[in-house]
């Protein structure tokens, strides 16, 4: 099993994360994407940058996916992160794990984007219409 590992100034496509996943063996799909949001902190989202290191964010990726795999019956993996400039609505990430089992897809999903979030180079700049601001993942 190949990972699918996307970091792209592309949109997302969901579709497509999830075919690359499919397959008739497992029973369990599951999708997390994390889209963006007009509010944060007590204020007014206008739209998000994010910024990465790509060539050690999908290194980093390709760990985690790797470790889950390990941790559970993980048969694929797909992972897509946007840079560049996000609007309102609009995917910033999505996960996509396919498992023989749901619960372990779930399990895998959650362990995939929390660890994500926490150590790939990939930063949030929020902009907002009082002004700009890096934030933690």
């Amino acid at each position: 099993m190949e990972p699918v590992i996307q970091l792209t100034r592309e949109p997302l496509n969901r579709d497509a994360l999830i075919a690359a996943v499919s397959d008739p063996t497992n029973g369990g799909i599951v999708v997390f994407e994390g889209v963006v949001r007009n509010h944060a902190r007590g204020k007014q989202v206008r739209y998000l940058e994010y910024e990465t290191y790509v060539e050690m964010a999908e290194k980093q990726i390709h760990t985690i996916i790797t470790d889950a795999v390990q941790r559970w019956s993980v048969e694929h993996v797909a992972v897509a992160h946007r840079f560049g400039r996000i609007e309102i609505g609009e995917a910033s990430v999505i996960v996509a794990v396919a498992t023989p089992h749901r619960a372990e897809a779930f399990e895998a999903c959650r362990y995939i984007i929390d660890t994500l979030k926490t150590t790939v180079p990939i930063w949030k700049k929020e902009v907002a219409t009082d002004g700009e601001e890096w934030v933690e993942g």
